[in-house]
């Protein structure tokens, strides 16, 4: 077997193993798991995510998605937790402790103090007769008889087991709430995901200058205008400004190539008729998706047929929607 060979297989034989792991979560979506879901989100209190190793990487990224759909919570190292973090732990707070094996030495000596201090224990494990799955309130199990790397020791399918199982729980509570985009939104309003879900054409193009002629606006007037806006464009209107076509570089390309005389020429007889339009309560990422679509860089916009200006491929790209 050669280099490529070897890579190719092992990485097809990760892929499978950790699929066949995350499918065999499908038995755990069970009566208790509803009722783990339930108390989660009746819970007055936060929901306190715990591990060690691998599993403390993965409580982290729980814990990024719960925050990010709407169930509050906190990250615990178990570690610390042992040494001075327990005290984080409120009375109304959930636990839920991430252990492969259930049987760390950390793990079992968290989790008495845990229930000592009255909070209830979820525990998601792959051993299902562990020391955590027989001490916690609700076990999320996680079935994973073997590793995806080839010595059958780091944690690879269990890990990913563990992602998938938090993923569905959050999406469970998500699902519960009746979490919209809006909320989503709304705790994500700095970022491209955010700016998605809120940002609108109105909040864009007022920032930039407003090219325009009327249809029989003569050539050179014409081109001085698209020039001096530096959008690349001149929206073509009539005397209510009302948008009638569009001029673009292309279209003076398109004109140099056909005509030898030009000066007798106006606006309307070189312009594009029907142009793209978007009205300025649009979402931004409306806008992306047209001018993606339709192989352009500039929409003009328009409240039905009135001009109001125009949105450019750069305005999204600053706000990073790109």
């Amino acid at each position: 077997m050669n280099k490529q060979e070897l890579i190719s297989s092992t990485a097809l034989k990760t892929i499978r193993i950790e699929a066949a792991a995350i499918n065999a979560l499908e038995a755990s979506v069970n009566q208790e798991f509803c009722e783990c879901v339930e108390a989660i989100f009746e819970s007055k209190g936060r929901l306190i995510v715990t591990g060690i190793g691998k599993s403390a990487i993965i409580a982290q990224k729980m814990v990024a998605t719960f925050n990010s759909t709407g169930t509050p919570a906190v990250f615990m190292h178990a570690a610390d937790a042992i040494h001075g973090d327990l005290g984080m732990v409120q009375a109304d707070d959930i636990v839920l402790c991430i252990s492969k094996s259930g049987e760390t030495s950390e793990i079992k000596v968290l989790v008495p103090l845990v229930k000592k201090l009255g909070s209830l224990m979820i525990g998601m494990a792959s051993n299902i007769d562990s020391f955590l799955a027989k001490k916690a309130d609700y076990i999320l199990h996680t079935p994973c008889d073997q590793e995806a790397d080839p010595n059958n020791l780091a944690p690879t399918a269990s890990t990913a087991s563990q992602m998938a199982m938090g993923d569905a729980v959050a999406t469970s509570l998500l699902a519960l709430r009746g979490f919209t985009p809006n909320d989503f939104a709304q705790y994500h309003p700095g970022g491209a995901l955010g700016k998605q879900l809120y940002l609108r054409v109105h909040d864009i193009f007022p920032q930039n200058e407003k090219p325009f002629v009327l249809e029989n606006e003569n050539i050179r007037n014409t081109i001085i205008e698209m020039t001096s806006k530096r959008l690349g464009v001149a929206v073509v209107v009539d005397e209510n400004k009302n948008v009638k076509g569009i001029i673009t570089d292309g279209d003076l390309r398109r004109m140099l190539q056909s005509k030898n005389e030009v000066e007798h020429l106006q606006a309307k007889d070189i312009m594009s008729k029907n142009p793209q339009t978007i009205d300025p309560d649009e979402m931004a990422i409306k806008a992306l998706e047209v001018m993606r679509s339709k192989s352009i860089t500039q929409l003009i916009v328009a409240d039905g047929e009135k001009y109001l200006g125009v949105v450019h491929l750069h305005d999204l790209l600053r706000e990073g929607l790109v």
